[in-house]
């Protein structure tokens, strides 16, 4: 009963920053609990290149609510795609979730309900400030939030929350940032110990024969001084002294390589194609659009599956649920294919009768026209396989008239 009432207290504290059309949360977060820098993913480019993709991606795919494979609207949809609070759109907000899920495997975004029950904004939190943790009265999920204010509560049913892989003991996702830091490690070390060798002046052996005196050892070694001050010129190079070059470790085929070996095992973590991060070593794909395949089932349909379950469970009433609505990315965009092969599809998607003139001018954001293009049509010259052969429409020369 003490733990109940101090939930309530959190809660009732919280809710006084939540009241208004401006959603003031500068008395619970504060500014620490944004714009916190993860140098790993500052500094590593090949990190930052994968996290960009993978959230850039997600942040474009097209999402809809539907009934029963219909489009509609609700408030939910509305706060989701247009206006998940009053700082961000809906780009940025499935931009900044997906950063913080592969930056530090868990994203979270906070569900403000109206008197309704509502949704009425999503705030992202920083995932370092909140610890997931099961009630042992009931059993339930909670998420304890570690604000500038004060410590909050959270039920699951008002928190997003999106992550990687995690075991059947724990809440939280595996960061993607610690199963590489090892390689990050390596990778570090072979860049900093190539950038050193580069840096390294040039350095050479000067050698002296028995028959050279200290006088002319002195005058051999100020004009080898000068020619190395002024980075070159002419040297003369006297008998009995020889200048060798002291051959440097660097070769630049082993930052090639290991660079390339960073790629594959930070591809392999992300579960994302090799090409994706400009290595076409071991390509075996004959076309983009099977590299897009793969990316789309291995890669983005587990992602897309993860938000719309969220989504689902979170931002649409039981009653809703029940009527049959759902929110569905689209990956079709990603798999349409060039010219050739989208325009091969449409046409045996309108002869077979399985897509509408309409549809495909929506599938390439083209107005649709309404009429006969909103119909299904079927070939003329294909027929039921039981269909009486007597009872078709026979239009060869000569072979008798139209029924």
């Amino acid at each position: 009963m003490k733990w109940f009432n101090r939930f309530k207290a959190a809660v009732k504290g919280a809710s006084a920053g939540w009241k208004g059309k401006i959603y003031d949360f500068s008395s619970w977060f504060g500014r620490k609990f944004f714009g916190v820098d993860n140098s790993k993913l500052a500094t590593n480019e090949t990190i930052f290149s994968v996290i960009s993709r993978l959230a850039n991606t997600v942040s474009i795919l097209p999402i809809k609510l539907h009934q029963s494979y219909e489009m509609q609207t609700n408030q939910a949809y509305d706060v989701l795609v247009n206006n998940p609070n009053q700082n961000m759109n809906g780009f940025e907000f499935l931009n900044k979730m997906e950063v913080s899920r592969n930056e530090h495997g868990n994203a979270y975004a906070v569900i403000i309900r109206d008197i309704r029950m509502q949704p009425e904004a999503l705030i992202p939190i920083d995932p370092t400030y909140v610890t997931p943790f099961l009630n042992t009265d009931d059993d339930t999920l909670w998420y304890q939030v570690q604000g500038v204010g004060g410590t909050y509560y959270f039920h699951n049913m008002n928190m997003l929350h999106v992550k990687h892989i995690t075991g059947i003991s724990r809440w939280q996702g595996i960061s993607p940032l610690d199963v590489l830091k090892n390689t990050m490690l390596y990778d570090k070390a072979v860049q900093e110990f190539s950038l050193s060798e580069m840096e390294k002046p040039e350095s050479f052996v000067l050698k002296y024969g028995s028959h050279v005196d200290e006088k002319k050892r002195a005058e051999v070694t100020k004009n080898f001084r000068e020619f190395y001050k002024n980075n070159g010129g002419v040297l003369f190079q006297e008998p009995g002294v020889d200048i060798d070059p002291i051959e440097k470790k660097y070769f630049a085929s082993d930052t090639l390589k290991s660079e390339s070996i960073t790629r594959s095992r930070v591809a392999n973590v992300f579960n994302v194609p090799v090409s994706f991060l400009n290595d076409g070593e071991g390509q075996t794909y004959s076309s983009n659009e099977q590299v897009m395949i793969q990316f789309a089932q291995m890669t983005l349909t587990p992602i897309a599956r993860q938000y719309e379950h969220e989504f689902n469970r979170k931002l649409l009433t039981e009653h809703e649920r029940q009527q049959g609505y759902y929110f569905k990315f689209s990956l079709g965009g990603l798999l349409r294919g060039d010219t050739a092969a989208r325009t091969n599809y449409y046409q045996s998607g309108i002869r077979n009768g399985y897509l509408k003139q309409d549809e495909i001018r929506m599938y390439e954001d083209l107005p649709p026209e309404g009429g006969n293009a909103n119909k299904l049509w079927v070939s003329g010259d294909l027929y039921p396989i039981d269909m009486d052969p007597t009872e078709r429409k026979i239009t060869s020369k000569g072979g008798g008239s139209d029924e």
